[in-house]
């Protein structure tokens, strides 16, 4: 790995945009002196765990990963009813123990995402925790389906990963799906009819993380206290459909068409010379796009949501001390962009063993003026 890389942040802090009228739900608490506090709306609060990511049905069923990167117990994947947790699929799939099936149980979430077809995709990295090995036959893509509340299938993932691969998210576009490889950097593209894979991209630049992730102006470090760095992470599909955005957790953002990516004969040379570099970006928890291009990402280090327009310039929609580490967000059918604030760098295995999470976990909403990529989700 290179040494630390130098961003410029002046394009993605200047300016902000026009904020519109909060939508449904319950105020947040009021702004303290000082603080800029625009339309955040609290959607809710867990009260015992952390979720890094949402999805939500046009029905307005909320789906939620909890985010065991210590390894402990309790369900993977919850649905949200009255405000409560409540494992979905069921309990079955979110009981993984020591000496449990790990083909048959969820392993380790790490994220989720209601697909183009409805149903409710799950990425599995297999691992137990942060630092441990993937269990064979652990790693896969999980398809549920939601209406009736049982997994169709799994697709094994055991083909397209290395031992230090930690298989992150997906997003599918025209028949395929396309998952990023954030611990052996890489790109995984995916033909979900088949389950046959391949790794594109493999150590590029693009996917490969030049300096660790940082957030509230600290270097995260694991268990051994070394900097933790995190390689390919975020990922979206344009509109349209052409293009892949992708980037490790430090960015920059990147781009590749997806033609090339999806023809198996593109040459890897001709891959590598197709990319392109779309924005700088600050240290990242997580990504949207939005129906006319526009990109939302979150700013760890600063509490901040850039939105990077579709000629690559930046602006922040919102800056808000509460926005701690969000990490995978939504835009639902009613323009809403979900945001949950994780506060993953203060697990307690990035503390040194000692949990500075303050809770309850709280998940967000701030109204836009726009709705999700038809492409990409309902």
């Amino acid at each position: 790995m290179s040494g630390e890389a130098t961003i410029d942040r002046r394009a993605w802090l200047a300016g902000a945009s026009a904020l519109l009228a909060a939508g449904p739900g319950r105020a947040a608490e009021p702004a303290r002196p000082g603080e800029s506090l625009p339309a955040l709306m609290l959607a809710f609060a867990l009260l015992d765990a952390v979720t890094n990511g949402v999805a939500v049905t046009p029905e307005g069923r909320i789906f939620a990963v909890l985010a065991r990167i210590d390894g402990s117990a309790g369900p993977r994947v919850v649905e949200i009813r009255d405000g409560r947790p409540v494992p979905f699929p069921d309990e079955a799939w979110n009981a993984f123990t020591d000496g449990a099936d790990p083909a048959r149980t969820l392993v380790w979430v790490n994220s989720l995402r209601i697909g183009p077809d409805g149903d409710l995709w799950l990425v599995d990295t297999g691992s137990p925790g942060f630092g441990q090995p993937i269990r064979p036959g652990g790693c896969k893509l999980v398809q549920v389906d939601i209406a009736g509340a049982r997994v169709r299938r799994t697709i094994p993932l055991d083909s397209v990963v290395t031992d230090k691969s930690f298989i992150d998210d997906v997003r599918f576009n025209r028949g395929r799906a396309y998952l990023t490889d954030a611990g052996a950097p890489a790109l995984v593209v995916l033909d979900p009819a088949t389950g046959r894979g391949r790794r594109v991209l493999e150590g590029h630049p693009s996917v490969t993380a030049s300096r660790p992730i940082s957030a509230e102006g600290r270097i995260v470090r694991g268990p051994d206290g070394a900097p933790v760095y995190v390689h390919a992470d975020q990922l979206e599909v344009s509109p349209d459909g052409a293009f892949l955005f992708y980037q490790s957790c430090t960015g920059p953002l990147w781009r590749v068409p997806a033609r090339l990516l999806d023809d198996p004969g593109t040459a890897p040379a001709t891959l590598a010379a197709a990319v392109a570099i779309v924005a700088d970006t600050p240290p990242t928890g997580g990504t949207a796009i939005a129906a006319d291009g526009s990109l939302f990402v979150s700013d760890t280090d600063t509490q901040r949501i850039v939105r990077i327009a579709p000629d690559g310039t930046a602006s922040t929609l919102i800056h808000d001390p509460r926005l701690l580490w969000v990490d995978a967000m939504w835009i639902d059918s009613h323009n809403r962009l979900w945001l949950p604030a994780a506060q993953l760098n203060r697990l307690a295995v990035f503390q040194g063993g000692l949990s500075r999470v303050r809770f309850p976990v709280e998940v967000y909403t701030l109204q836009l003026d726009v709705g999700p990529a038809p492409n990409d989700h309902r």
